[in-house]
């Protein structure tokens, strides 16, 4: 598979020293595309995938595309790593989506559709193709169900244009009244409910119908306009600018959490930045759409077949289809845990083990159960006297909220750092921060001017002997145990006393007012992180200059800040071979003479979601390792608070050193990036062995492990 180079607004190839950010993202979207693409997987698979480029692009547009329109509607300057100014940009960014949706479309129907009645369902789209009974039913269904949750919305000169919500189908009708002279053309935009399911299911034999509600109520919606003739009806659905920034308040409490609530209704009524709509639409009524929303026609985006694919999700999620449903492995043992049977491991003590250990973990090859433990073991224990917590992302149902809640109940000084602005997630936050506080856990809401991305976590404990212990969690995942198996992540436990007083030092920086000389263990940001990051960098390229030994290999999901692009640049030209793992958007160009012969850049899309950040500095033979939340970006240096963390423990940093080696060595889920801005899917030669990181490390031989080497 190859993914081709974008262009600029005059039709000439973009070559500059960096890759669009943007640009470089959709090339993102087409890798997960590639995945439904794959005949090796199963239809239900294929589907989930195809889902996930959906949303993935209802996100972008939100955020990124309602980013730039920030810019366009209020005449701010910006320039692309293109070298292309914001209107120019739009233009070229446009005909990338509206190609990426193309393709889309042709994977759904042209490879897709095709399979579905093998696979013993189908998504039906007219109603000749249903039998007399089979319709009756549907049409009970409209009648009882969906008809009385319709409310038509005129648009004319006694009313008003109909606010509509972001995401939503709206059925865009345009009548006339035949019977009364003069009489023009009328607008009625109908949102279809979203507390039902998209698709009503009738099981016909051994096959599932899945019938689109939006069908059902074309098929009806003559009901809804009696009397009048209906010219045209057609299917939309716009959305809305996400992009938003929390204003500096000096009420850190009430009046942050109210501002983050209005802004989070803004979503729903913000500028509209993109409109899917069906092929052989009324012109007219698109007129009247484009002069509302003050859009063009490069915002239009038209299918000719299902529109927005996240709705697939139920089908995949069919309780039938279950036994499709790609399953993982259960969690191996880790490397650092030692333990000789399964029952000694579920009474595993925690809070003892580690004062002598160290254990890192590698989800979701290694449990998320044991953080858990911990902290439901330390909500429980009678030594510990106070638990800090920073929190981005939680379950819905989480066990991290509930060990809180115990902890705090049983007389422990429980302080939660909660960043209520995390995206998409903000509502569910407050939600559980509010809890929190009213079963009197200390809860601090974040930082206006900085997004609270770091995940780390402090106990305190007072041991028998009256002496304190102190452990310590620090990941680049979230306290979330549902994405925990979906997202592969490292975590690390310790009692290292090193790592208590930097995170106890870090902790206050956060909640308190305090400015700490350097840290001992961990980076952080903003502030330093930048900065001892191209230190480390540039320490590389002293080595390789002096002759001696040299290396990086950094695994992150995105590279996007141009002090750090450049500082590798010039590691590059000083003859460090560097080698980089970057899930999604790359700005960096590899392998350009002169520029970056020496760097190699590869991105694994597969079945688990690549999270984890690892940073390794060859360092003439005595690695320096890095684990973290942090990407090598402006807002992970500037406007986020990060932390990396120094993996020092012997077999952690093996652990780490093995988690870099297989995702150099993946011939299954690597796509390698081209000087020209191409990706090309990897695939074994002839005589190689398979390597898939998404399954070997369930298989893990410590031996080797310990023995493993970059460079």
């Amino acid at each position: 598979m190859v993914i081709k180079d974008s262009i600029n607004a005059k039709g000439a190839p973009v070559s500059t020293n960096y890759i669009s950010r943007d640009l470089s993202w959709i090339k993102f979207n087409y890798r997960v595309l590639d995945q439904s693409k794959n005949f090796e997987r199963n239809i239900f698979d294929r589907l989930k995938f195809l889902a996930i480029t959906s949303s993935n692009l209802d996100e972008f547009f939100q955020i990124r595309v309602g980013s730039l329109y920030n810019y366009l509607d209020y005449d701010r300057e910006r320039i692309d790593y293109s070298g292309l100014r914001e209107g120019a940009f739009k233009k070229v960014l446009f005909q990338d989506l509206q190609e990426f949706c193309k393709d889309q479309l042709s994977v759904f129907t042209n490879e897709l559709k095709p399979e579905f009645e093998k696979n013993d369902f189908t998504i039906v789209s007219r109603e000749d193709e249903l039998s007399a009974a089979e319709n009756d039913t549907v049409k009970t269904y409209f009648k009882k169900t969906i008809f009385p949750m319709l409310t038509p919305m005129t648009y004319d000169n006694h009313h008003s244009f109909p606010i509509m919500m972001n995401k939503l189908l709206v059925f865009g009708v345009v009548t006339i009244n035949r019977n009364i002279i003069g009489e023009q053309r009328r607008l009625t935009l109908i949102q279809l409910p979203t507390n039902i399911p998209r698709f009503f299911e009738i099981e016909r034999d051994d096959k599932i119908l899945f019938i689109p509600i939006q069908e059902i109520v074309r098929w009806n919606i003559a009901k809804l306009f009696r009397n009048v003739e209906i010219l045209s009806v057609n299917l939309f659905r716009i959305t809305r600018n996400g992009d938003f920034s929390v204003e500096e308040s000096d009420d850190m409490d009430e009046a942050f959490i109210d501002e983050i609530k209005k802004k989070i209704k803004t979503r729903k009524t913000a500028r509209v930045v993109r409109i899917e709509i069906e092929e052989n639409y009324s012109t007219w009524m698109m007129k009247i759409l484009l002069g509302r929303y003050h859009i063009d026609e490069s915002n239009i985006f038209v299918t000719n077949t299902l529109m927005d694919f996240t709705c697939l999700w139920q089908i995949v999620n069919h309780p039938e289809f279950k036994n499709y449903q790609h399953k993982l492995p259960p969690p191996v043992q880790p490397l650092a845990l030692a333990i000789p049977t399964s029952n000694d491991e579920e009474s595993l003590n925690l809070l003892k083990y580690l004062q002598k250990n160290d254990v890192l973990l590698h989800h979701p090859f290694n449990d998320f159960k044991y953080v858990l433990e911990l902290l439901e073991q330390a909500a429980e224990d009678a030594g510990v006297l106070a638990i800090k917590i920073t929190i981005y992302r939680l379950a819905k149902n989480s066990r991290i909220t509930n060990a809180l809640l115990k902890a705090a109940e049983n007389g422990k000084h429980v302080s939660v750092l909660f960043e209520v602005t995390a995206r998409f997630d903000e509502e569910n936050n407050i939600k559980e921060a509010q809890r929190l506080q009213k079963a009197g856990c200390f809860v601090i809401y974040g930082f206006n001017k900085y997004k609270t991305h770091t995940k780390l976590m402090l106990i305190v404990r007072k041991n028998s002997n009256e002496s304190i212990t102190r452990y310590v969690h620090m990941s680049s995942g979230n306290y979330n145990e549902d994405t925990a198996r979906l997202y592969t992540d490292i975590s690390l436990l310790s009692t290292n006393e090193v790592y208590a007083q930097d995170i106890s030092e870090f902790f206050n920086v956060i909640t308190g007012h305090s400015e700490p000389g350097d840290y001992q263990n961990i980076i952080t940001a903003p502030g330093d992180m930048r900065r001892k990051l191209i230190e480390l960098i540039d320490h590389e390229a002293a080595n390789a200059r002096a002759g001696k030994s040299s290396g990086i290999v950094i695994k992150i999901n995105s590279l996007q800040d141009k002090d750090a692009i450049d500082a590798l640049y010039v590691a590059s030209q000083a003859g460090v071979p560097i080698k980089l793992i970057v899930r999604g958007m790359c700005c960096l160009r590899p392998g350009k003479e002169g520029l970056s012969e020496n760097i190699s850049v590869r991105s694994i899309v597969g079945d688990l979601l690549e999270h984890n950040r690892l940073y390794y500095f060859h360092n003439e033979g005595d690695p320096k390792v890095y684990g973290g939340s942090a990407d090598m970006m402006v807002r992970s240096f500037d406007r986020r608070i990060e932390s990396l963390f120094l993996i020092e423990d012997k077999l952690s940093k093996q652990i780490a050193l093995e988690i870099l080696n297989l995702n150099l060595l993946d011939n299954t889920n690597s796509y390698s990036l081209t000087s020209d801005d191409v990706y090309v899917k990897n695939r074994p030669q002839e005589g190689d062995a398979i390597v898939n990181v998404h399954k070997d490390f369930y298989h893990l031989d410590k031996r080797k492990v310990l023995k493993t080497k970059l460079f």
